[in-house]
Parts: structure tokens; C-alpha cells; sequence
């Protein structure tokens, strides 16, 4: 069974590690040095980053004879690891301009050779190292996503909106007219991971959880439907919103989702793919919690909790429109009236701030620095999105942002008590 699984990883990380480098196509090295704010990275950190916690998590533990690929990385390519040491203040990642490019290509490949040498050794470490090689392979996919969302809000700031990425063809389905929703009896109902496949740690521990009636949304919430917010003067009427997000919305003049540019009396929405005409019956995206909630308000419903979301999601397939397809965009809704959308696309809002489950504990060491230590002040989103990689999604997944942040693919769906 090991052999099976090393088999499995062995392919894998050939497969992600090269997808990285993929994504990377039609950038120039002055894109790849771009960082538009302090939350983002430039592409060239994200490349080498992810190169460094295979080395930091693996390699320096299990390689006999291990030595640094270059001892100033450990200082330039951690993220937020503290038991790791100090590094790099993030805001300034993007005035790296050495190691190059090519030094950090030359890196990568070097580090992968010593991977794969590893994972040919025959030792008793091996179940181990494999557990670690399967986290550093999860989080290399989060590192794509954020490649992709990073690099979008840095090339968003040029004049002329450069197109870098084409897009596979276009949906062309004609979203149904009116929101639709699904309703649950509720109960005793169990929620987080179970089984053996990979899962964070803070999907876990799995537990009951005792859920009212509700219904939920059978699609996303689309540009039309979100221009009718912004034409009731949605982003102007103060009762919307909660206070903090009032006062975000005002400071940072919100007056529509990051991205739409209003053009001769037209809307338009920045992508990878270039600037293009508002396609008002796919899912608005690009907006924040605050934005989220306030709409919800102004429909006379609410965002779902995580739970609910969960619940419903579990009884779906993990089916939608992933960073595998390309389209850079989320996708209209089918015609159907059953509930789709709840995977890719964008990814959900819920009204559930990110905190621990019952019975849940940080690991030891580095590696417990991963989800427990930010569980303060972030909202949970679930589903994933257009630029999420497919095997990175389960019911159980737990993605969280913290509530103003727009640059993600973050979108909604509505819920509802019975």
C-alpha cells in the first residue's frame, strides 16, 4: 500500500510542480516581479516559495548529508513560519529583484532532482516523508490559485489592460431567470472530514452539529442581478451594511466589484483574457464580505453558514468550472432549476467565521502554523473557484479571508430560514 502511494505522490508532484510553471506562460519577467499590495506576491516569490517548503519541510529532515540550496532562501522564501525563523518583510517581496528568474527556475529544478532522488531511497522515514511530500503538493495548488489572483490584480493596474491568458471558449448557456431555492429539513447532521483522503487540519475534528430548517440557492448571484443592487443605490444606503463595512465602502469609495470599469455607458470586466463586456448572467465576483452581506440584506435574505453550505454541497459531485479548464472567469449557471454552482466558479461567502472546531489542536512544530494560528477576524468561503486546481476541493474544504478583501474570485449564493 505505501508503494501505491508513493507511486501516486511521485506522479503527482510532477504533475503539479510542472503546472506552476505552466501558469506562468505569457508573463514577462517584469510581470512576474510585480506586487500590487501588501496582500499580494509576485509570481517569481510564489515559484520560489513553494520550491522552499519542500526543502525546509522535507529535505533538511530527511535527506542524508542535506545541505542548503543557498542559505540567504531560507531568510527571502518564508512565508509566515516563526518556529522556521525570520524572513523578509512580505510587503516588500516585490523589490526581490535578486535571486532572477532564472536563478529561481534553476532552483526549482534543482530541488525537484533531490525529491525525486528521496523518494527512490528505501528507509523506514518513508510513510513520513510521504504525509509531508502530500501537504507541501496541497499547498503548492493553494500557491497557484493565489499565482493566478496575484498576478491578475497587478496587471489590472495598467492603463491599457493587457490580455495574457486566452480563454477556452465561452458558455453560451442562458442562466434561468429567477432565483430558485433548495430546502433542507435540518437535524442532527455531521460536519468536517472523514475517510482517509487528504484534508487540512482544520476541516477536522469531524462532529454532530444540530442544524435548523433552511433553504439555500440553487445558483451564484450573477452581474445582472448585482447591477440591480448597485441601480438601488445598494453601494450609497448606509443600512445596508454592517458598520466596519460601511466604513470601508466609504473610505475606499466602493462603488461596484473590483475589476468592472464603466466605459461610453457600458460595463466591462478585467481578466487574464483582457477586458471584456459584463456577462450579466455569469456569477459577480471579486468582492468582499461586506459587499456580500449588504447585498444579502438588501434581497431580504442571508449569506448561508458554513454548515448549511456544507451540507448541501456534500449530496452534489464535485463538478464545476476549475483553473484546469482555463476559462480564467467563472461561467454561467445552466437553464436547470436544481441547485449547481456549488463547486468552482467563485468561491462562497458564509456567514461563519473561521474558528476551531470542537476538539480541535494545533500540531506541533512549523507545520502547526498552518490554519490554527489564524483563526481570528476571517470569514470562512466555501466551494472553490475558476482558479482553484479540481483535486483541491472536497464538501470539507475551509477556505478564509478576512472581510474586505476583494482580489480573490469570491462570490455568493443566498440562503433562508424555513
Amino acid at each position: 500500500m505505501e508503494e501505491q502511494e508513493r507511486a501516486r505522490l511521485l506522479q503527482d508532484f510532477e504533475r503539479i510542480r510542472q503546472q506552476s510553471q505552466q501558469l506562468t506562460e505569457g508573463l514577462t519577467e517584469a510581470d512576474m516581479q510585480l506586487q500590487s499590495m501588501e496582500d499580494a506576491s509576485p509570481t517569481k516569490w510564489h515559484m520560489a516559495h513553494t520550491t522552499w517548503f519542500f526543502e525546509e519541510f522535507i529535505l533538511q529532515s530527511f535527506l542524508p548529508g542535506f545541505k542548503p540550496y543557498h542559505e540567504e532562501f531560507r531568510f527571502l522564501f518564508n512565508s509566515y513560519y516563526e518556529a522556521v525563523g525570520k524572513r523578509h518583510q512580505r510587503p516588500l517581496r516585490g523589490m526581490l529583484s535578486r535571486p532572477s528568474l532564472n536563478q529561481i527556475l534553476q532552483y526549482r529544478d534543482a530541488i525537484n532532482e533531490q525529491i525525486l532522488a528521496l523518494l527512490d531511497q528505501q528507509h523506514g522515514q518513508q510513510a513520513k516523508i510521504l504525509t509531508l511530500l502530500e501537504l507541501g503538493l496541497h499547498h503548492e495548488m493553494q500557491h497557484q490559485e493565489l499565482l493566478v489572483t496575484d498576478i491578475l490584480h497587478a496587471l489590472s493596474i495598467h492603463p491599457f489592460f493587457p490580455a495574457v491568458k486566452p480563454a477556452t471558449e465561452k458558455n453560451t448557456a442562458s442562466a434561468i431567470n429567477s432565483q430558485g431555492f433548495t430546502s433542507y429539513e435540518g437535524g442532527l447532521i455531521q460536519i468536517g472530514h472523514q475517510g482517509v483522503d487528504f484534508y487540512y487540519d482544520c476541516e477536522s475534528p469531524r462532529h454532530s452539529y444540530f442544524q435548523a430548517p433552511y433553504a439555500i440557492g440553487n445558483r451564484l448571484i450573477t452581474n445582472g442581478q448585482w447591477l440591480e443592487f448597485m441601480r438601488d443605490k445598494g453601494y450609497h444606503t448606509a443600512t445596508l451594511w454592517l458598520s466596519e463595512g460601511w466604513a470601508r465602502c466609504c473610505s475606499e469609495q466602493w462603488q461596484a466589484p473590483l475589476y468592472w470599469h464603466q466605459q461610453d455607458g457600458q460595463w466591462f470586466q478585467y481578466g487574464l483574457d483582457g477586458l471584456q463586456p459584463l456577462d450579466m448572467n455569469a456569477p459577480v465576483c471579486h468582492i468582499s464580505y461586506f459587499e456580500a452581506d449588504a447585498f444579502a440584506t438588501w434581497a431580504g435574505q442571508r449569506l448561508p453558514t458554513e454548515q448549511e453550505w456544507e451540507w448541501a454541497a456534500t449530496q452534489q459531485p464535485v463538478e464545476g468550472n476549475f483553473l484546469e479548464q482555463r476559462h480564467w472567469r467563472p461561467l454561467q449557471a445552466s437553464n436547470q432549476s436544481s441547485i449547481q454552482q456549488l463547486y468552482g466558479d467563485v468561491w462562497e461567502w458564509t456567514q461563519s467565521t473561521f474558528s476551531p472546531y470542537p476538539g480541535f489542536r494545533i500540531a506541533d512544530g512549523a507545520i502547526g502554523e498552518y490554519n490554527g494560528k489564524f483563526m481570528c477576524g476571517q470569514f470562512v468561503l466555501r466551494g472553490g473557484s475558476c482558479a482553484t486546481p479540481k483535486q483541491q476541493i472536497r464538501p470539507t474544504y475551509r477556505n478564509f479571508f478576512y472581510p474586505h478583501q476583494r482580489w480573490q474570485f469570491s462570490g455568493l449564493r443566498l440562503a433562508k430560514d424555513i
